[in-house]
């Protein structure tokens, strides 16, 4: 059968035709610049799944475009820049904060809560929350046309969580980019708002559509 597609306009900046792993899909989907899509659905879903494979880090089928490119034409280096993922559970592969933040503006940092000194801090002695939020800017440092955002405020207080979600909204609507974001939290995507699809057993649904059939 056929998988839906989920379209935002007729001019995507991601779009993904019979996206499949062994545990995902068939994902056909279109993001527009600009947008925001929320993915929820019970642990084990594929939701983790289908944001790797967007991001090339898994073995998959299909195809995917990034404002009409296909993705076999870009390097993959250059594809983790522009279609970057932020997992629960970011990696730190340097001793310092600042040898990880090529290209992240000052007012990034203190939009996350930060001074600039933070730059010089030890990355052992960062928090999992700090972690977290520093490597939001990280990513955004890299200048991505889509963010890939999965479960990225799991380890934040309220008011941190809040920060973040105003940097991933602000740089969404200033660079017309888009987002996915894979969220278990029911209050956060009522804030966020964007357009919600359930997942399950690697399936994506439309609940708003439904509940109309």
């Amino acid at each position: 059968m056929d998988a839906p597609t989920y379209a935002v306009t007729a001019d995507p900046l991601l779009k993904l035709t019979g996206l499949q792993s062994d545990h995902v899909g068939p994902v056909d989907l279109e993001l527009a610049p600009g947008a925001l899509l929320l993915i929820a659905g019970p642990s084990g879903a594929g939701k983790s799944l289908l944001l790797r494979a967007i991001a090339d880090l898994d073995p998959h089928r299909g195809q995917v475009w990034l404002a009409g490119q296909p993705r076999a034409t870009i390097p993959p280096a250059l594809w983790r820049r522009q279609v970057g993922y932020l997992p629960a559970d970011p990696v730190w592969w340097a001793d310092t904060v600042d040898e990880h933040l090529t290209g992240v503006q000052d007012d990034w940092l203190q939009q996350l809560g930060f001074t600039p000194e933070v730059r010089q801090w030890e990355v052992e002695r960062l928090s999992s929350g700090e972690r977290q939020r520093l490597a939001l800017a990280r990513m955004l440092g890299n200048g991505p046309r889509v963010l890939l955002l999965d479960e990225a405020t799991a380890n934040l207080d309220p008011e941190n969580t809040l920060r973040m979600e105003a940097l991933v909204m602000g740089y969404v609507r200033e660079r017309e980019a888009g987002a996915i974001w894979v969220s278990h939290d029911h209050e956060q995507r009522d804030r966020l708002g964007g357009r919600l699809l359930m997942m399950d057993q690697g399936r994506l649904a439309d609940p708003a559509m439904a509940s109309r059939s």
